[in-house]
């Protein structure tokens, strides 16, 4: 009974850990305000402001462009960008570009940041924006 025991947690842990891997492979990764700063100087990234055309206007993160969440058009304007390149995606406060991760990944994204606490974050941690 005892070796059967053994047996089947031996399995249950191969199998939690085997799923466990390919979730974390195919996860969001978050970033931090501080993280993302220092990404934009270094590199030309793909970074996608997913608030409403309104909210964007008010103020972004510079060289960020605009695909609303809400739209009906959000899978096809998204399903444009470059898929093998990381993709980086922020709103207001982090919850919207969560939840615009499953669409990201259904049109192919695989490398997947999101921006910690959104805007509001970025800001208090006096980071800029632009209205340009």
């Amino acid at each position: 009974m005892k070796r059967l025991l053994i047996l089947i947690c031996s399995l249950f842990s191969v199998s939690f850990f085997g799923c466990k891997e390919s979730i974390s492979k195919d996860s969001v990764i978050q970033i931090t305000p501080e993280d993302l700063s220092e990404k934009l100087q270094s590199d030309s990234i793909q970074l996608v402001d997913v608030r409403t055309p309104k909210e964007y206007r008010a103020g972004f993160i510079k060289t960020a462009q605009n695909i609303n969440y809400f739209s009906s058009s959000f899978s096809s304007d998204i399903a444009v960008l470059d898929k093998e390149r990381p993709i980086y995606v922020y709103c207001r406060s982090g919850k919207r570009s969560g939840k615009s991760v499953r669409t990201f990944r259904e049109s192919g994204f695989t490398k997947i940041y999101n921006l910690e606490g959104g805007l509001l974050h970025w800001k208090e941690k006096g980071l800029e924006t632009t209205k340009e």
